[in-house]
């Protein structure tokens, strides 16, 4: 096995997310589901935008949001991820690589469009998201760099991007590559609807052995493992994945690996601004411990300050010097 050329290569959505802050009342007149993630197709993507209020446009995308905390603490990233021959798709190209990550999977030159994520973030920071996949649902197996893939330590796949059958199919692919590699491979479930729909299939890829390291939050260790109760929900999976990492939201965060388990409080911010990201981010921080060969513990503490990071302002990336960040909190 070779050394790798990346840290971490991940493969996800390539979306432009489009922020707005709304009261309450808007969540409920449109009929959305607060605090949620729901698909729309493009007639919906069209009438919530022209509901929303002055939006700011940001590139978004959950793994490629997590690449943008990866890189910005120093960690050398790659991204695949199809967008479309447009402006939107310019905008997100332009953004990933500016933030220092290699990305040169071909512009799909067809309809549709690239995929955008509406969201609507309340007075406490919450966000309610509405996302056109677009361009990404078409992600090709014969858009994957293989090499690319072998070349990084840690493939990181985004539970979002399952739903559609093309770029399912080019998943499968990159794990087959990857761990023929000999590297990692990171599973992030990302919503629990998801895992409704396609439960299944992640069980079935926990129980052959092909994820390493799984990344789920409270209410999607509930609905992968059938336990309510988020102990028992551990204790019913721990078992199964090589390293398991669950957050609690504002209770923290725990990390289960080889019979060692880890567990932190979540890092106190200010206020909160918008939750968007939240997720990605921690991931972020975790993955960057884990690939520089922190212990748990560090690598949950490095999670959680990427998580309040991202919480404090509006849009799913860090604004922040993170290695000054961690440097000030972790010396």
């Amino acid at each position: 096995m070779s050394d790798p050329k990346f840290d971490v290569v991940a493969i996800g959505n390539a979306i432009v997310d489009i922020l707005a802050p709304c009261e309450d009342a808007t969540i409920e007149q449109l009929g959305l589901a607060r605090g949620g993630m729901s698909l729309v197709d493009a007639e919906g993507a069209d009438r919530l935008y022209d509901a929303m209020g002055p939006a700011t446009e940001k590139s978004g995308g959950s793994a490629a949001n997590t690449l943008a905390g990866l890189a910005a603490l120093g960690t050398k990233c790659a991204f695949i991820g199809q967008v479309a021959d447009d402006q939107f798709g310019k905008v997100f190209a332009h953004d990933i690589r500016s933030a220092g990550i290699a990305f040169d999977t071909p512009a799909r030159e067809e309809e549709p469009p690239t995929g955008r994520c509406l969201i609507f973030v309340t007075p406490d920071g919450e966000r309610t998201m509405n996302t056109f996949l677009g361009a990404g649902q078409f992600l090709p197996a014969g858009a994957l760099d293989e090499d690319l893939i072998a070349s990084g330590a840690i493939l990181y796949l985004e539970g979002y991007l399952w739903d559609p059958e093309e770029p399912r199919k080019a998943m499968r692919r990159a794990i087959d590559v990857a761990r023929g590699a000999g590297r990692k491979v990171a599973f992030t479930a990302s919503e629990s609807f998801v895992i409704d729909r396609h439960g299944d299939d992640f069980r079935a890829m926990i129980a052959d052995g092909v994820i390493d390291i799984l990344f789920v939050n409270e209410s999607e260790l509930a609905t992968l493992t059938g336990e309510d109760d988020f102990e028992a929900g551990l204790d019913r999976l721990s078992g199964d994945v090589p390293m398991l990492v669950a957050t609690k939201g504002e209770h923290g965060a725990v990390a289960i690996a080889g019979g060692t388990r880890a567990e932190v409080a979540a890092q106190p911010v200010d206020k909160v601004v918008d939750t968007t990201g939240a997720g990605d981010q921690f991931a972020a921080g975790f993955l960057s411990g884990h690939a520089a060969g922190m212990d748990l513990e560090t690598c949950l503490k490095r999670g959680a300050i990427a998580a309040a990071e991202v919480i404090s302002h509006i849009g799913p990336r860090p604004e922040t010097d993170m290695k000054a960040l961690m440097e000030k909190h972790l010396g």
